[in-house]
């Protein structure tokens, strides 16, 4: 669930919110029934508020927008894409630490 730290996107907001975003975009690709993806949603809503204004966290459903998880490849859920400047840097699955993913982006 979403926040006023964290965006829910979909397929209309996606292209507007990360691919033609400037600077950082990570996205949590989840599902409401996903276990890991839970413990994920607090750990991103943090590294949203330490680096606010540094980058923007989204998340999208991949059960609502399957389009778009099948335009990234995503087989398994939760998996959390950097985008820089529209452009894939970094995806990462499976659920990890804070510490873990500011490492993996180089925050």
């Amino acid at each position: 669930m979403a926040s006023e730290l964290v965006k829910e996107l979909d397929a209309q907001t996606f292209e507007s919110d990360v691919v033609n975003a400037s600077g950082r975009v990570v996205v949590d690709f989840w599902a409401p029934w996903c276990g890991p993806c839970r413990m994920v949603g607090p750990v991103l809503e943090k590294m949203a508020s330490d680096h606010a204004g540094k980058l923007t966290v989204a998340k999208i459903n991949v059960d609502e927008n399957q389009d778009l998880a099948a335009r990234f490849g995503i087989m398994s859920i939760p998996t959390v894409i950097l985008f820089e400047d529209g452009k894939v840097k970094v995806q990462i699955v499976g659920a990890r630490t804070q510490k873990d993913y500011e490492k993996e982006f180089g925050l």
